[in-house]
């Protein structure tokens, strides 16, 4: 499962490690969001979900990151700074119920079945509330590209 802020090599004590810039990318999307690949202070692999105006959060696998980043692309983007630890950003709380799953999913020690208890719900219908959910990522950055709107690095 995931771990965000998940300590990463690129530490300002770790000089000899490669900057974020130089590390490889993942999943690169529009609008300058991206996952890069790393490695953490233990040696295990992360995926850093990167965007302009985001303060950045590491998961331990892609799917996790991917899965955020399309809760991420499905609400316009938000900012977990003030959240707190436990706390949910108002914009996915207004987002409705499968946005607020998928960003669920993507929370430490939180997986599918718990969703799905906490809901009240099959597991099988919170899938389909995150397919909902990549459904609608998708087809934005869809758009974007045919409207010309390039992956940037970063």
């Amino acid at each position: 499962m995931s771990r965000p802020n998940h300590a990463t090599t690129d530490d300002s004590a770790n000089r000899n490690a490669p900057t974020n810039s130089d590390r490889p990318i993942h999943e690169s999307y529009a609008f300058g969001v991206r996952i890069r690949e790393g490695t953490s202070a233990d040696g295990d692999p992360i995926y850093r979900f990167e965007a302009p105006t985001h303060e950045g959060i590491a998961f331990d696998d892609p799917d996790t990151a991917e899965l955020y980043a399309d809760v991420y692309f499905d609400v316009n983007g938000f900012q977990e700074a003030g959240t707190g630890d436990r706390g949910v950003p108002p914009t996915i709380i207004q987002a409705g119920r499968d946005t607020l799953v998928g960003y669920l999913l993507t929370q430490p020690d939180t997986g599918r079945h718990w969703v799905a208890s906490y809901y009240g719900e099959k597991p099988e219908k919170i899938d389909r509330y995150v397919a909902r959910v990549r459904k609608r990522a998708r087809l934005i950055r869809e758009r974007a590209a045919e409207r010309g709107v390039a992956e940037t690095e970063g």
